[in-house]
């Protein structure tokens, strides 16, 4: 699991920088409410599972740790549901975005904003307490995914803190095409998953985990509380790409149960909900 190890955190952050994620969900002018509205109706469409493993409304008036913020859709919703977030991305041009989002709704006294490596997250947030620490799809996306958790650990929990993360699941459907799209290249499977983890080519790092090895990641101070699989994407992607919902025929032709079950076996989020000791 050490393949990213080298890495220069600069590079990540010069990846992220040149295309946020999910900036082009929606095709109007970048900053406006409509584009805002367009953004999170796509991500929430696309990933329905999100929102029940945020569990937004919990969390009012509570504090809330989002480590790798991007663009603000899920900060947003926690804020909007009263809690008090304190939002952290290692991208300029993603918090600039989240910023303005926050304006947008009339949020900004609800959000603190950091720009910070969250591998050395103490030196930029003083260590505090938070009811729930927060990363969707984040974590794995830097060359020390490990030491994110042990900031958390040391820094930001107290007893009954809720960590919430997703990472990618490494027994998924995608692995499997991304393999199919690279002729089968599996020893070279690490750097393939880098390659088309995202929506743009050639992320500089990508870690994925099993059920077991995400345990091990998390480590000793938790006890997980949930664990599970979500997610395959079935729509054709030139159709996409045009804000066209077209799947894939196999998956056209495919029971919804038996989607869903697949989904929840080879799907390709690793969620995990643990309890801080």
């Amino acid at each position: 699991m050490k393949r990213f190890a080298e890495v220069p955190i600069e590079r990540v952050k010069s990846f992220w920088d040149a295309r946020p994620c999910n900036i082009r969900h929606s095709p109007l002018e970048v900053g406006t409410k409509e584009y805002f509205d367009q953004v999170e109706h796509r991500k929430y469409f696309v990933e329905p599972h999100i929102p029940k493993f945020a569990d937004f409304q919990r969390w009012k008036d509570k504090k809330v740790l989002e480590i790798g913020c991007g663009i603000g859709t899920d900060t947003i919703n926690f804020a909007r549901a009263g809690a008090e977030i304190t939002a952290v991305d290692i991208s300029t041009e993603s918090l600039k975005i989240a910023k303005k989002r926050a304006e947008v709704f009339g949020l900004s006294d609800k959000i603190k904003f950091y720009e910070a490596d969250a591998e050395r997250l103490s030196e930029y947030l003083a260590p505090q307490a938070f009811d729930l620490v927060y990363s969707f799809g984040v974590i794995h996306h830097s060359p020390h995914p490990e030491k994110i958790i042990e900031q958390i650990r040391q820094n930001y929990v107290r007893k009954g803190s809720i960590l919430k993360i997703m990472v990618y699941h490494r027994y998924s459907w995608k692995v499997l095409w991304m393999l199919f799209q690279e002729k089968g290249k599996f020893w070279k499977l690490d750097e393939i998953i880098a390659k088309h983890s995202e929506a743009q080519t050639g992320c500089p790092v990508t870690y994925t985990y099993t059920k077991r090895s995400v345990e091990d990641l998390i480590g000793d101070g938790f006890i997980i509380r949930e664990k599970f699989v979500d997610h395959i994407f079935p729509y054709k992607i030139s159709k996409y790409v045009k804000y066209e919902y077209e799947k894939e025929w196999y998956w056209r032709l495919m029971p919804q149960p038996l989607f869903r079950f697949l989904e929840k076996t080879i799907g390709w989020h690793l969620c995990v909900t643990a309890e801080a000791k």
